[in-house]
């Protein structure tokens, strides 16, 4: 099962550098200028859409995750159990939750932004006849290190807020099986709102601070 999975994300951020090059491509070759899907796919991929997928897809995956376990938790008493034992359940089931996505959502990204552009490669190779050293020259050109660090701090951010929202859904769970998945459902749809609302106002600030 876990080779799907992997596969699935794959599949998911691929197609996100697809859909890119595809509607850039449409457009741009009108103006004959087709090369700059390249910079589209790129600036796009590493500073917005890389980290956002990611987001959404750990939201689904990695949030409902941590809100039914820590429930499951709550219904079988062992949150109870722990605080009994004189473990603090904040130190011990919420904050190596919380570090652990903040550190991998990075490296997650920076894997979803090289498969898209890979998909954007694709597209500029088979539709527009644009050969992968041009395609790799305009990209690399294209994208700074400002544009990586503004991704990957999203990135930060976005896993932090993907866990925490997880495990305080999970932590304030009824003791009942039913409270359990909708916990779950409702840290996914929690997760997906502040992750855009959060991804709006850092455009927002990094435009106005030119970043």
């Amino acid at each position: 099962m876990r080779p799907l999975r992997i596969a699935d994300r794959r599949v998911d951020q691929l197609s996100g550098g697809l859909i890119l090059a595809f509607v850039g491509a449409v457009q741009l070759r009108q103006f004959g200028a087709a090369i700059f899907v390249a910079n589209l796919v790129g600036i796009a991929m590493v500073r917005e859409m890389g980290a956002i997928m990611t987001a959404i897809l750990m939201s689904g995956r990695t949030g409902a995750a941590f809100a039914a376990n820590l429930g499951t938790m709550q219904v079988s008493d062992e949150v109870s159990a722990l605080q009994t034992l004189g473990i603090p359940p904040m130190e011990f089931l919420v904050v190596p939750r919380i570090l652990a996505l903040s550190l991998m959502m990075p490296l997650l990204t920076v894997f979803a932004n090289i498969v898209g552009m890979l998909g954007g490669l694709l597209i500029g190779t088979l539709m527009l006849d644009i050969s992968p050293i041009a395609y790799y020259n305009q990209t690399s050109g294209a994208v700074g290190i400002n544009d990586w660090a503004v991704g990957l701090v999203k990135a930060v951010l976005f896993g932090a807020v993907v866990a925490i929202v997880g495990c305080w859904r999970g932590m304030r769970c009824r003791r009942s099986a039913a409270d359990v998945g909708a916990a779950a459902t409702s840290a996914v749809v929690l997760c997906i709102v502040l992750i855009i609302v959060i991804d709006a106002t850092a455009t927002v600030i990094c435009t106005t601070l030119k970043i």
